[in-house]
C-alpha cells in the first residue's frame, strides 16, 4: 500500500484536550488543497495538552482517523501533529558568524542558526523550533532577506522554542500505537497563525491567541516572522469545570450550558434569566440564574487574557500588536469573547477562522479547526521546500529552519 503522500495527499492531526481531528487534503496545485476527509473524536487521555493516558489517548486517535479515512476513501499512514502543553518554553537567542566568501551564502545562513542554537537547553527539554526575526549585515540595518548580500559579518536575532522531551516522546508513541508514522511536530500556534493571519497582518504585527481545551496559545508576529510565544496552561476545560463546581451540576451539563447560554461579557440579568439544569448527582434538576453562571465564565475569561495582558506588558510586546488581537480555537466561540478583549487589549479583536481561496466545508469554518488546518499548510510548504531550488523563494521558507527535526531527533 503506497503512503499517502506519495498520491499528493496530507494528512494533519490536531491531538487535543479536548477533542482529536484529523483532516486530509488532495494537493491541487503548489500552493493549494482541498478538505476530502475530516474525522473527530473525544480526546479522553490529554490534560493541559500533554498526553497522561496512553490508552485512552490511542483509542481516540484510531477513532478520529478511521472516520477521516472513511470519507477520504483513503489509507492514512503518516501525518503533521501539533503539540501545545506546559512544557513549552521559548526565548531570544542571537548567532553571529564571519562571511568567508564576502557574500552570504546558504550555508551561512545554516551556520549562523546554528550558533543562534547553541544556548543553554534544561534538563528535559530539546529544540522544537528556531525561527529566524530579522539579520545584520556587518552591523548595519535590519534585514529580512540576507541571502547574496556583500559583507564580512552575519548576525541574526532568532526565536528558539523547546518542548519536554518525554511529552513529545509519548505523543509520537500514541501516533505510532495508532498505526500513524508522524512527519513532522508544529508548535501548535503556528500553525493556527498561518491558517487564520492574513499577509498584512503579520507583516505590520498581530497577536495570536489560540484558546482550546486545555491550553491557551499565543504567537505575536511582526515584518512577516515570529517574535514571541507562550503557553498557559488555562484554557477552555476551566470554564467548564468553574461552571460545574459554581453551580452545582456535571460536567457534561456545564459544557451544554456553557455553549447555549454562556456570555462573558454581558451578564446583567434579563427576561428568562433563569435555568434548568441536572444536579451533580445526575438524577435530579435544580434551577440556576443565568447571571450567576455568566458571572463565572466572565470571571474566567478575564483571567486568561488579562494573563496574556500581563505577559505582554511586561515584555514590552505592545508594538507587534498593531493590527489588533486574533482570537482562534474553540474557547474564543464563546459569547463576548470578543468584546472582552477589546475591552482588556484597547486593540481591535476579531475571531479567526481558517482563511481559504476555494470553498470550505460548513463543518470547517469554524476556530476550532485552526490548528489542523494550519498543520496542512505547514506540510505543504514544507514538502515544497524540499524540492526547492536552494537559492529560490523567501529566505525564511527556504532555510530549514527546525535545525532538525524532532522526529528524526527521536527515532
Amino acid at each position: 500500500m503506497a503512503t499517502v503522500f506519495s498520491k499528493k495527499i496530507i494528512v494533519s492531526i490536531d491531538v487535543g484536550t479536548t477533542k482529536i481531528s484529523v483532516l486530509v487534503a488532495q494537493v491541487l496545485d503548489a500552493g493549494n488543497f482541498e478538505i476530502i476527509g475530516i474525522g473527530k473524536s473525544p480526546s479522553d487521555g490529554l490534560k493541559k495538552g500533554v498526553v497522561a493516558d496512553i490508552a485512552k489517548t490511542v483509542h481516540s486517535i484510531k477513532n478520529a482517523v478511521k472516520e477521516a479515512e472513511i470519507m477520504a476513501g483513503i489509507s492514512i499512514e503518516s501525518a503533521s501533529i501539533g503539540i501545545s502543553g506546559g512544557h513549552i518554553n521559548s526565548m531570544n537567542s542571537h548567532g553571529v558568524v564571519p562571511l568567508k566568501h564576502g557574500n552570504v551564502k546558504p550555508f551561512d545562513i545554516t551556520n549562523v542558526l546554528a550558533a543562534a542554537r547553541a544556548v543553554p537547553v534544561p534538563d528535559g527539554q530539546q529544540i522544537l523550533h528556531v525561527l529566524p526575526q530579522y539579520f545584520i549585515i556587518d552591523g548595519h540595518d535590519r534585514v529580512q532577506e540576507a541571502l547574496g548580500m556583500h559583507g564580512i559579518r552575519l548576525e541574526v536575532q532568532a526565536h528558539i522554542i523547546l518542548g519536554g522531551i518525554a511529552s513529545v516522546q509519548n505523543l509520537i508513541k500514541c501516533c505510532e500505537l495508532a498505526g500513524i508514522k508522524v512527519t513532522d511536530i508544529i508548535l501548535e500556534q503556528l500553525a493556527s497563525g498561518d491558517a487564520v493571519l492574513s499577509d498584512d497582518e503579520r507583516q505590520l504585527g498581530v497577536a495570536v491567541l489560540d484558546i482550546g481545551g486545555g491550553t491557551s496559545d499565543l504567537a505575536l508576529y511582526q515584518q512577516g516572522n515570529i517574535r514571541h510565544t507562550m503557553v498557559l496552561p488555562l484554557a477552555g476545560n476551566h470554564f467548564t469545570n468553574d461552571l460545574a463546581v459554581g453551580v452545582r451540576t456535571t460536567l457534561r451539563e456545564a459544557e451544554r450550558i456553557k455553549k447555549q447560554f454562556g456570555n462573558v461579557y454581558c451578564i446583567t440579568p434579563s427576561e428568562g434569566d433563569a435555568l434548568e439544569v441536572e444536579a451533580v448527582q445526575g438524577s435530579d434538576k435544580h434551577i440556576i440564574s443565568a447571571t450567576d453562571m455568566n458571572a463565572i465564565l466572565q470571571a474566567r475569561a478575564a483571567e486568561i487574557l488579562m494573563l496574556v495582558q500581563q505577559e505582554i506588558t511586561s515584555k514590552q510586546l505592545q508594538p507587534f500588536m498593531r493590527t489588533g488581537l486574533v482570537l482562534t480555537g474553540g474557547g474564543a466561540l464563546l459569547k463576548g469573547m470578543k468584546e472582552l478583549g477589546e475591552h482588556i487589549f484597547k486593540v481591535p479583536v476579531r475571531i479567526g477562522a481558517p482563511r481559504v481561496s476555494y470553498q470550505l466545508p460548513e463543518l470547517l469554518d469554524s476556530p476550532i479547526f485552526a490548528t489542523g488546518y494550519g498543520l496542512l499548510i505547514n506540510t505543504l510548504r514544507r514538502d515544497q521546500e524540499g524540492g526547492m531550488d536552494s537559492l529560490n523563494g523567501p529566505l525564511v521558507k527556504r532555510i530549514f529552519t527546525r535545525m532538525k527535526s524532532w522526529v528524526s531527533d527521536f527515532f
